[in-house]
């Protein structure tokens, strides 16, 4: 290795302790964390309310605000990879195996367990459906947004490192290469650690669930996950020494065609009307309540506790995701006006997550309300991470089908783990673009040990535990980065003032073109009229 950055002396010694905390005394972290969770969440649960509500509103702000015309880089820069590349890096990064865990198992919890009860099954089942698209719709894609959009900006328009610090500059200064650059950096990689040990955690279960599923004298224990974990990191460290345009690149697109394919399955094989119905109306519905749902933390019935443990989790961990997923997108959008940047990153994941949801959710919810197949049983009985194999067991092809979805599992688990190696890598070297090897081959073992460590201490608890107290920081440091971002956008007003000066002398001499080309036409036209005239008259 070169000469190693403190961000990456300091990170790597506070993650180090943390998976030794895990090791000598699992049952005491536990404890420690679930206290610390409890806080912040009694505490601290309508902060991430109103910051993540506030960051999709600004979010909206710029693509209407003349800030859109901005491009994310220099005028002449044009994006590097086409559309559908780009969306598979967003999928792939942002969320894919979260869709794939909680695909069947969130809308059947909320139907069994509604943030409203006293409800009919029916009136349950369209609540249901219309918190998963809020948990995994706009917000969550807000958050990246906004992370990855100021990253770019100073990245590739002011020419400042990839790290998160470089975004402060306009209100730090200099300060932002002594002691409080660097500890706004580790801060980042400590929420991307466990952010992302959280999303490969949800994997392995549901990688230990499936294969014990399918394959007869596999067990789904702590055993098999750990097993797992060695098998997967094993993968994804290979991939991640070809680098960004090779694996990541590859194993990005083969995500997008085996999750559209085992999604046109079930959707042509189940019930395909009832879930096209779902999904407009639950879209609708979704979209008629949305600011109830932003601002909902009910504090008239805080027993009920609903809020804390899925809506105010989900923003944690999206959160704590924001860091690694904002520095990705970051890093393969370059040359993207703002508008077309914070439309394409909100709009489209959105959009196709509410048509998964439809089609896993919608699919198991009709199951349950029409046949007598206990979807919820296996759930309750097996766990989370069963719910979708116990669906593909009601259609043709269920082995298969079932296979294939663990490896798009498996895919998801080692594109999710391959980029945060990248990312680590990327922050702990001052930005570099392409980080050493070495660097990366660190954080991927790091990544995979804190993931078997919240899953021997505590399981699902201690991951989404991690998740929430690693988010809290960082959602002050996301406040602060906007701040800085529209100073220096505001120091673009001129700019933009020129362009469209330079855009409105461009259609004044276009419009003079066009009258000078209409004469020319008239008087050709009447020129050719002369001609005939003479020919006729001859």
């Amino acid at each position: 290795m070169k000469k190693l950055t403190p961000v990456f002396t300091i990170s790597l010694f506070i993650a180090i302790a943390f998976i030794l905390w895990g090791v000598i005394a699992p049952n005491h972290l536990d404890a420690t964390t679930a206290a610390v969770q409890s806080f912040i969440t009694e505490k601290f649960g309508w902060f991430y309310l109103l910051a993540t509500t506030g960051f999709l509103i600004f979010a909206i702000y710029l693509i209407f605000s003349p800030y859109g015309r901005i491009r994310l880089g220099k005028p002449e820069d044009r994006p590097e990879y086409n559309y559908v590349t780009w969306f598979s890096f967003l999928f792939t990064a942002g969320m894919g195996i979260g869709l794939v865990f909680w695909g069947v198992a969130e809308p059947m919890y909320h139907f069994y367990y509604p943030p409203n009860p006293n409800l009919d099954s029916y009136q349950a089942a369209s609540q249901a459906m219309r918190y998963a698209f809020f948990h995994w719709g706009l917000h969550p894609w807000a958050i990246y947004a906004i992370v990855a959009l100021i990253l770019a900006y100073f990245q590739f328009r002011k020419d400042a490192p990839g790290v998160i610090s470089a975004a402060f500059r306009p209100l730090l200064g200099d300060r932002v290469n002594g002691p409080i650059g660097t500890t706004i950096n580790v801060i980042v990689v400590f929420a991307t650690i466990f952010g992302v040990a959280t999303s490969l955690g949800f994997g392995t279960l549901q990688i230990s669930g499936g294969a014990s599923h399918i394959i007869p004298g596999v067990n789904n224990n702590i055993w098999t996950q750990l097993v797992i974990i060695l098998i997967i990191t094993i993968l994804y460290m290979l991939s991640s020494q070809t680098g960004l345009n090779k694996g990541i690149r590859i194993l990005s697109k083969a995500n997008i065609y085996l999750a559209i394919g085992l999604m046109l399955f079930l959707l042509f094989l189940g019930p395909t009307t009832y879930i096209m119905g779902v999904f407009t109306q639950t879209l609708g519905s979704y979209l008629q309540n949305l600011a109830g749902m932003s601002f909902r933390i009910d504090p008239y019935n805080p027993e009920t506790n609903w809020v804390q443990g899925w809506t105010i989790f989900y923003w944690a961990w999206w959160i704590a995701w924001a860091p690694f997923v904002g520095t990705f997108i970051a890093r393969v959008s370059k040359g993207r006006t703002i508008r077309e940047f914070v439309v394409g990153v909100l709009l489209v994941p959105t959009i196709f997550g509410a048509l998964w949801f439809s089609v896993f959710g919608g699919t198991a919810i009709s199951l349950d309300l029409h046949s007598d197949m206990g979807i919820m049983n296996v759930i309750e009985d097996q766990g989370m991470e069963l719910a979708l194999f116990a669906v593909l067991d009601q259609f043709p092809l269920s082995i298969i089908m079932s296979t294939i979805a663990i490896l798009l599992i498996c895919s998801f688990f080692i594109t999710s783990a391959d980029s945060a190696t990248f990312v680590l890598g990327m922050q702990t070297t001052n930005g570099n673009l392409n980080p050493a090897n070495s660097v990366k081959f660190v954080w991927g073992l790091v990544q995979s040990a804190a993931a078997a460590i919240l899953l021997t201490s505590g399981g699902l608890g201690a991951l989404q535990t991690a998740s929430i107290i690693a988010a809290l920081p960082f959602a002050i440091i996301m406040i602060l980065m906007i701040i800085s971002l529209m100073k220096s956008l505001r120091q673009e007003k001129p700019i933009l003032y020129q362009d469209k000066l330079r855009m409105k002398d461009e259609k004044l001499r276009l419009r003079e073109e066009k009258l000078k080309l209409k004469e020319e036409i008239v008087a050709l036209k009447k020129k050719v009229n002369e001609l005939d005239k003479k020919k006729n008259h001859d």
